[in-house]
């Protein structure tokens, strides 16, 4: 294995893995959502899956590289505006992951990782413990995607 792989590899990686998902109508409506800032839930969920590849070779933390792609690509996959208050998305913070996967498994076969890796993301906030390096993973990388998008938004101004 290479000692660091180029950002070419883990996009092929992540097309690889999840290119229906990227492909699905589901994830194309997710580029109409704002994330953070002027980031879009498709851009974020992008991004997290390819930090997550990064975080494990880098690491050489062994994970099932098709499931860590295909979870990253899902956790934020709830298909709504959460920024829209006045319909029912006030509590969003707690609740997008049960409807993240909710919607994952209307639209895609998921195993055990997949499902713990949605629903954990948010994790203490929610209940869910992460149950697999996957997981950890992902909740990490969520959570760097997440400061440096908004820190990027409020530099922008």
């Amino acid at each position: 294995m290479k000692e660091v792989l180029a950002t070419s590899d883990f996009k092929a990686l992540l097309y690889m893995h999840g290119g229906d998902i990227l492909e699905s109508s589901g994830m194309q409506e997710s580029r109409q959502y704002m994330q953070h800032g002027k980031i879009s839930v498709y851009a974020h969920s992008v991004s997290v899956a390819l930090l997550c590849l990064f975080i494990a070779k880098r690491l050489r933390v062994a994970v099932d590289d098709i499931s860590l792609v295909r979870g990253a690509l899902l956790h934020d996959y709830f298909l709504y505006d959460w920024h829209d208050r006045g319909a029912g998305h006030r509590w969003h913070g707690l609740h997008h992951p049960k409807r993240a996967l909710q919607n994952a498994e209307r639209d895609f076969s998921l195993n055990q990782i997949e499902r713990n890796m949605i629903l954990s993301h948010m994790f203490p906030l929610c209940p869910c413990l992460p149950r697999y390096r996957e997981s950890w993973i992902l909740f990490t990388a969520d959570k760097i995607c997440a400061v440096r998008e908004t820190f990027a938004a409020v530099a922008a101004g």
